[in-house]
């Protein structure tokens, strides 16, 4: 599984993703850049999930031309410690998430 931590979400949780395959925008070199061309280069990448914060994701892309999955940590806090109490339920869904698709994951 192959996953890219959108820049929203702190660095040091890649860490915690030990057991997948995991970037972070920063250590791509991709900071700063726009969603749309974000979604491009996860597809190019073939990332199969794109892990973030940004509850506005899913109004601002049309899932129907990316095929990855877009996974919303539904926090209101960017801190790690906020953050590592949703690694569960992600973890739990990830397994069944399907291209073109956003999921809200809650604790």
């Amino acid at each position: 599984m192959k996953i890219l931590l959108d820049e929203c979400v702190p660095k040091r949780l890649k860490a915690h993703l030990h057991d997948y395959e995991v970037y972070t925008v920063r250590e791509l070199g991709l900071g700063g850049l726009k969603n749309g061309k974000l979604m491009a280069y996860c597809v190019e990448n073939k990332f199969d999930v794109l892990l973030t914060i940004d509850k506005n994701m899913a109004f601002q892309q049309n899932m129907a031309i990316y095929p990855i999955a877009i996974a919303v940590l539904n926090s209101k806090s960017s801190k790690l410690e906020v953050l590592l109490s949703f690694l569960s339920a992600f973890r739990g869904q990830l397994v069944n998430m399907k291209k073109h698709a956003y999921y809200i994951i809650d604790k």
